[in-house]
């Protein structure tokens, strides 16, 4: 078989060989130069100071002390000074990492519908806390351990919240593009000039809190085609993030909404049996004031009879 393959083959000349041989100590020297001139690279590169836009850009921060995860949850544990319910711990540890992890990143820009998304997913995570009064006190921990201030944020996503109000999914999504002088379209319009700008969950979020507001249907399979649009096609940015935010966030919400049904249920069945145990007691009660008044009724025909033979 080699034989016979080799016969199709030609057999190379010495030439070939030659020039070959001359091309392959070409390349490596070449390589060589290359290689020395990327360690030199290598040795002069300076934090921040390479020749690229987004070092120029951000190449300030180079060095900058950045506080750890387990920093932030310490400060916002301290800050908020009590235990929290033992079933929210993972979900605050959780938003307060991620939530920390995004603020610090340099490319972050905080806006109201980012605000919108912020302050609507603690209001879903929170919605059934056993205790709402101390709810208050943990949004305002958590906001204060990951350096946002919960003023400017309510106000930002109040701005959004009341300019969607009335508008249909066109009007947002013209907004996106960057028509009129909306405060969508100012934020859409940043975001369209920043080559460098920074989507996180939290950006997915607040829009869909804005197709709630116009009346979109609130569900997995509609949001998603409306979420490409709005981000891939009306902002022009790569939606594939967002739109899988958006599945986890409906993910999540049905969780929550099965453990909100649980929890009535066994709020409802507490219910029964303390109204049973009320019921069995009062029932109790009445059985003793029978049983202690015919004792009375006793007495007194005993207290009576003793009267008449001593008469």
């Amino acid at each position: 078989m080699v034989s016979t393959s080799s016969a199709f083959v030609p057999s190379p000349s010495f030439n070939t060989l030659s020039k070959c041989s001359t091309s392959l100590n070409g390349l490596l020297a070449d390589s060589d130069e290359d290689l020395d001139k990327a360690l030199g690279r290598r040795m002069d590169y300076l934090p921040g100071k390479a020749d690229t836009e987004f070092a120029r850009r951000f190449g300030g921060m180079a060095g900058k002390k950045i506080r750890t995860v387990g920093e932030a949850f310490a400060e916002f544990t301290e800050i908020l000074g009590s235990p929290i319910n033992a079933l929210y711990k993972n979900t605050m540890t959780d938003i307060v990492g991620t939530t920390h992890l995004i603020v610090v990143n340099a490319r972050f820009v905080q806006d109201g519908i980012w605000s919108l998304g912020l302050l609507s997913s603690l209001d879903l995570l929170l919605k059934n806390y056993p205790e709402q009064d101390f709810k208050e006190e943990i949004i305002e921990a958590f906001a204060k351990s990951v350096g946002l201030d919960l003023e400017t944020m309510r106000a930002e996503a109040k701005v959004i919240a009341d300019w969607a109000q009335g508008k249909t999914k066109d009007d947002i999504t013209a907004a996106l593009k960057g028509e009129g002088g909306s405060p969508i379209a100012e934020i859409a319009n940043a975001a369209k000039a920043d080559d460098f700008w920074m989507y996180s969950r939290y950006f997915g979020v607040g829009l869909l809190k804005i197709m709630e507001i116009t009346g979109v249907e609130m569900e997995m399979e509609t949001c998603y085609p409306v979420m490409e649009e709005w981000v891939g096609t009306a902002m022009g940015k790569p939606y594939f993030t967002a739109c899988s935010d958006s599945d986890t966030y409906f993910k999540v919400k049905g969780k929550l909404d099965m453990m909100e049904t649980l929890m009535k249920e066994v709020e409802i069945r507490e219910k029964k049996r303390l109204a049973q145990r009320l019921e069995e007691k009062a029932e109790a009660a009445l059985r003793r004031a029978d049983k202690e008044s015919k004792l009375q009724a006793e007495v007194d025909a005993d207290n009576e009879k003793q009267k008449e033979l001593a008469n």
